[in-house]
């Protein structure tokens, strides 16, 4: 077999138990697309949002299970920041204006990593920055729709970080089996004496690495509202995505087996610090049963949960 290669982040999905709320910050305040209205499949009951830009290029989408939960207690073995691109400080500081024009929790623009990163928050506590990818990687299609101007939209997801308490397995399932390759470190800014290891894939650069930061002195993080569910990476095809799941197997690692999500295929697994990981295809895309024209504007459910629509229907609360 040949060594099978991740190209990147594929999508994040995280929890909100305010998706009203939730719907309008990513929207309006950081004018992503409302991508693909839908429900979670293995809870029909719970709204699963995604946002991404105009056309809901893969790696590019932020998405959201609507669930009535606690906030999460941050801690470790958790994934703890997500980035999203711009280009350069310029765009930075047009984000810095408008956070604090809109009242957006966040910080000032600093360097980390050898890149300019403005660090912030939604409503429930979700951690996200901001981080300059000097024009690396591919960018997303801006959506005319958007209240951002289209120089300034975001570009696509960026570094994704995790925190663990300890490295070593968890860099043996990096490495050995989703050939990842780490590639530097830099101090923790969230902690003096800690440091975070960055690893890489595919052609690498910031929508393709993964950053793991190692806190041996903090508590398991409790999941909640405001905290990450799972981060997705990218794989291109059907035929390595099958490929990935005999991989793993061979490795002896318990997944999910392959699912059919319809508007992508998914395969789940807990490296060793037990942070959720799938890897997703590119396709076939959000576009497979809606027009691009009015995409997201109404819920969308796969063909095989189409016969409980009224049911579903009844049971999701208002968002517009």
């Amino acid at each position: 077999m040949n060594q099978l290669q991740l190209s990147g982040i594929h999508h994040l999905t995280a929890v909100s138990a305010n998706i009203r709320e939730n719907k309008r910050f990513y929207t309006e305040d950081l004018g992503m697309r409302l991508i693909k209205r839908t429900v979670n499949q293995d809870d029909l009951s719970a709204y699963h949002l995604f946002y991404a830009d105009k056309v809901g290029t893969a790696g590019s989408d932020l998405t959201f299970f609507d669930w009535p939960v606690q906030p999460e207690r941050r801690g470790n073995h958790s994934v703890t920041r997500t980035a999203l691109r711009v280009k350069d400080e310029g765009n930075l500081a047009y984000w810095l204006k408008r956070f604090e024009a809109l009242g957006v929790r966040h910080g000032e623009i600093v360097e980390r990593d050898g890149r300019q990163y403005l660090d912030f928050e939604d409503h429930e506590g979700q951690r996200l920055s901001l981080v300059t990818d000097g024009g690396a990687g591919e960018a997303g299609v801006p959506w005319e729709g958007s209240p951002v101007p289209a120089e300034h939209q975001l570009r696509g997801l960026g570094p994704i970080t995790m925190t663990v308490p300890n490295l070593r397995n968890t860099d043996l399932v990096l490495q050995k089996v989703m050939n990842m390759r780490p590639v530097r470190e830099y101090p923790d800014p969230t902690s003096s004496g800690h440091s975070v290891q960055v690893y890489e894939m595919g052609e690498g650069g910031p929508h393709a690495e993964l950053h793991v930061a190692v806190r041996p002195d903090l508590a398991p993080a409790y999941a909640g509202a405001g905290g990450v569910h799972h981060v997705a990476f990218r794989t291109p095809n059907d035929e390595q995505y099958h490929a990935w799941n005999e991989h793993l197997r061979h490795f002896g690692l318990q997944t999910s087996g392959e699912i059919d999500r319809y508007y992508f295929r998914s395969l789940y697994f807990r490296e060793p610090n037990g942070v959720l990981f799938e890897i997703a295809t590119d396709g076939p895309g959000f576009a497979v049963d809606e027009d691009l024209a009015t995409i997201g504007e109404k819920v969308i459910l796969p063909p095989k949960f189409e016969s409980q629509r009224e049911q579903i229907l009844a049971g999701l609360k208002p968002i517009d």
